[in-house]
């Protein structure tokens, strides 16, 4: 085995520090600042210092080799983009505030790269001509770009990213199919050796666009997307894609709408106690403006309208709330008393519990009044059923029933079947068997490099500091000198040895540096294995310690040899 270098801290640039950062929120951002992994250039802007350098060049190490076992071929494409691939699509327009933009001095419009869907197509566009040149999957790894509103949590949510994104093209739906079976279980592979607990989870698709669509997503406390798993089933998904079935209630029994008095009474709260009714025997409605236009959302009362799915089910059209000027403009809809029984000229949508026969009541669209007995199907229609409530815990899986658990979980990865809406944008053709022009399907695939790095911390730091797992680990073993020459010897030998078959060695050789702030900075900075030259150096006996069990040994430097480079 190759000589692995061997890593003196009192060469390393790296400074520890003793005390949080005071703008750190989450636990990774504290420690990778505190443990010299990581410092702050600009508002999600990160500078990779040596150890922290390390620990991201093993996670591409371990995505690249599970992408190129699978076929994939690497590629790096400029992070400066044009304009017009990117408005042919219209995820110009569609990214919003989010998308980088830039002039150059002839003012022609740029874009910092947030995917590359758009050039890796006009790149096979001009590189592949026959059926015969595909399937071909292709990656990078490389900076990304997104104008965060609020970046937050240190590396985990940036404005600059290091991401593997990779696209497949496929003449055939089943070989997009099978191109992204091929990346489902590549990504399992690399979140396995990356030491990540992670969750397989349905999800949508949002500005990528395409169809099947899912995350692998891991628990944290830190994260922002939220989860629902069932304890009964294989059912995992985040709570924006979840979906349920529509189904109809017999509504023979119940009897004709009627208009009760009910003054004072504009919200869910104030009605319900008013008629000493449960929230869920009423009806929401919310106002909101699509691209200008006047939507109702009804949901039952007890439940919150989720406006990311609103906003997603519209997209890429702009969503806002209704306001008093909407209100004064339109005297039909009275706040606080809306039903939609009766409107005239809003688009009615709502949640499928507000299915065809459920009764319900709703504002009278008059003020002091609400209507009781309002059947949907019969008294109003819905002009389509979008699942818009915020999913609770508890709620039924939609596989088997069992109530749902929720979670907070960090996005590491995301697959798409994106279909051929960039094909046909980009009109990406290649001649078939029969010799016509057959339209390309695609798939994309991406994982969050350096997000991984903050997951892993996240997921096994403890209240000593970072716990790396072996394969990602900065160093194999941390040797610590405790201060004396004689030990300060020991340790450098020992590290030259165990470098010598292969083993990468971080030596803490730093003078003037007391015992205790060596041993406490070990324990932050995670190595898995810590090697301590002591008090019985002079007798050839060195301390070994489990980092994440904290289990200690006492060996001969040549028993720990042995032991670490077995």
């Amino acid at each position: 085995m190759a000589n692995a270098p061997v890593q003196r801290m009192s060469q390393l640039l790296a400074k520890t520090l003793r005390d949080d950062p005071a703008d750190a929120e989450v636990l990774s951002h504290k420690l990778l600042v505190r443990a010299g992994y990581v410092r702050r250039t600009a508002a999600g802007i990160w500078s990779w210092l040596p150890l922290g350098k390390k620990v991201l060049s093993n996670v591409e190490r371990i995505v690249r080799e599970e992408m190129d076992a699978v076929g994939a071929q690497e590629v790096l494409l400029p992070a400066i983009l044009p304009r017009e691939p990117y408005e042919a699509t219209g995820r110009w327009e569609e990214y919003g505030p989010e998308l980088f933009r830039l002039q150059d001095r002839k003012g022609g419009d740029y874009l910092l790269g947030p995917t590359h869907e758009e050039i890796f197509t006009l790149l096979v566009k001009d590189q592949a001509s026959s059926y015969k040149d595909l399937p071909v999957i292709l990656y990078q790894i490389q900076n990304k770009y997104r104008d965060e509103a609020r970046p937050r949590a240190g590396i985990l949510r940036g404005r600059e990213f290091l991401m593997k994104d990779s696209y497949s093209f496929d003449t055939e739906d089943e070989g997009l199919a099978k191109s992204y079976a091929l990346h489902r279980e590549a990504y399992q592979k690399i979140f396995a050796r990356l030491g990540l607990d992670y969750r397989i989870c349905a999800a949508t698709a949002g500005a990528m666009g395409g169809s099947k669509s899912e995350e692998f997503l891991a628990p944290a406390e830190a994260g922002e997307d939220t989860f629902a798993d069932c304890p009964n089933c294989d059912f995992a998904a985040n709570t924006e894609a979840i979906t349920y079935e529509l189904t109809s209630v017999d509504a023979s029994g119940v009897p004709a709408a009627e208009d009760i008095p009910t003054p004072d009474t504009p919200t869910i709260e104030t009605l319900a106690a008013h008629l000493g009714v449960p929230a869920s025997a009423t009806l929401k409605n919310l106002l909101v403006k699509v691209d200008g236009e006047i939507v109702a959302v009804g949901v039952p009362g007890d439940r919150e309208v989720d406006m990311d799915k609103v906003e997603a089910h519209f997209a890429p059209a702009a969503v806002e709330l209704v306001t008093e000027t909407d209100f004064a403009a339109r005297p039909d809809l009275v706040r606080g008393y809306v039903g939609p029984q009766g409107l005239d000229k809003v688009t009615y949508i709502a949640d499928p519990r507000v299915a065809p026969g459920t009764a319900w009541i709703t504002g009278a669209n008059q003020a002091g009044t609400h209507t009781k007995n309002v059947v949907a199907g019969r008294d109003f229609e819905v002009d389509q059923y979008v699942d818009a409530v915020v999913v609770q815990e508890g709620d039924p899986c939609p596989k088997c029933g069992t109530g749902l658990v929720l979670d907070r979980a960090i996005e590491i990865g995301h697959i798409f079947q994106l279909g051929r809406k960039y094909a046909d944008a980009l009109k990406l053709d290649v001649l078939g068997q029969n010799g016509k022009p057959v339209r390309v399907t695609m798939g994309s695939y991406g994982i969050g490099v350096s997000r991984a790095v903050a997951a892993l911390a996240e997921q096994s730091a403890d209240d000593k500091g970072l716990c790396w797992p072996a394969e990602v680990a900065p160093a194999d073993v941390h040797v610590v000198a405790a201060g004396k020459a004689l030990q300060t010897e020991l340790a450098l030998d020992i590290s030259q040895k165990l470098a010598a078959a292969g083993v990468r060695v971080l030596v803490d050789d730093r003078p003037g540096v007391s015992p205790g702030v060596k041993f406490t900075d070990s324990e932050l900075i995670g190595v898995p294995q810590i090697l301590v030259a002591g008090r019985r150096a002079a007798d050839g006996v060195v301390e070994l310690k489990d980092r994440r069990t904290g289990e200690r040994e006492e060996l001969t430097v040549e028993e720990a040899v042995a032991r670490l480079t077995a």
